[in-house]
């Protein structure tokens, strides 16, 4: 990664806690266009970082519901035959 990627990818984590630790979803439009202002190339880096996290959330979150589902069959009561 180039040093400012690394840079977005920072500002975009801390912008996705922020954004959830305040219950704002609008932090992260407003901290876009904050950059934008004076740097596009940014601003366009900081908000590829934001969705790339953000899908690997929801994908995270679908890893992680089939994992219990399938830890959750597992420990269920076995059906006896008779």
């Amino acid at each position: 990664m180039s040093a400012i990627d690394d840079l977005a990818d920072q500002l975009a984590r801390d912008a996705l806690d922020a954004a959830a630790r305040l219950g704002d979803d609008r932090l992260i439009d407003d901290i876009s266009k904050a950059i934008g202002a004076s740097s596009p190339v940014s601003q366009e880096a900081f908000v590829s970082a934001v969705r790339i996290r953000q899908a690997l959330a929801r994908g995270r979150a679908v890893m992680d519901s089939r994992l219990t589902q399938a830890a959750s069959q597992k420990a269920g009561p076995e059906k006896s035959g008779g």
